[in-house]
């Protein structure tokens, strides 16, 4: 075998040591988290109306459906603590059409929870917010006065259900509001039946 020089050593070594640097760099990009089908689809220019669904099933994720007047409505994976803010970014951002006075933005997020973003009716001012035939409420984003519209419900418990909410960082299911006083099984009937999480 032939005798290797000193700079052929020298070589060599500094091969061996940047295969090595490259293997390191690879194995901690193998165990570090993968972004979200959902994120990965949005930086892509996902369309609205497409399914969004995430790979990654961290403990402790919120998963939110966020719709109305954004840019990429859909379903997303928000890190607990998460606010209502942060679900409207993950979804592009407020459309151009969206009434952002109309959400509590500083909410907190619940898992399973609706996020709906209201559209401007003509002229910049609020769609109307009665009547049944326009479907449930969004309990995550409902107002003082879209609740007061739910028979059973006056102005003051209608407060007491947003105060609650928000004191909770939103809340996952109607069955919660049993908590707040003023609320009988009747009045729960009246809100499973308008109200949706």
């Amino acid at each position: 075998m032939p005798e290797l020089s000193r700079s052929q050593v020298v070589v060599y070594g500094a091969v061996a040591v940047a295969l090595l640097l490259v293997g390191a760099r690879a194995i901690r990009a193998e165990s570090a988290p993968r972004p979200s089908f959902a994120a990965a689809s949005a930086e892509a220019g996902g369309g609205a109306g497409e399914a969004k669904f995430s790979l990654s099933g961290e403990a402790g994720d919120l998963v939110v459906d966020v719709a109305g007047a954004v840019r990429r409505p859909g379903v997303y994976r928000l890190p607990a603590g998460s606010r209502v803010e942060d679900a409207i970014g993950r979804a592009g951002g407020p459309s151009a059409a969206a009434m952002l006075e109309a959400v509590n933005r500083a909410a907190r997020l619940a898992d399973g929870q609706q996020v709906v973003v209201p559209e401007r009716g003509p002229g910049g001012t609020a769609p109307a917010t009665g009547g049944d035939e326009e479907g449930p409420i969004s309990l995550g984003t409902a107002t003082v006065e879209q609740l007061d519209t739910i028979e059973g419900i006056g102005p003051v418990t209608a407060a007491d259900i947003v105060e609650f909410r928000d004191e909770h960082g939103g809340l996952a299911s109607v069955d919660q509001l049993d908590r707040v006083t003023g609320i009988g099984p009747a009045t729960m009937e009246s809100l499973r039946a308008r109200l949706q999480p």
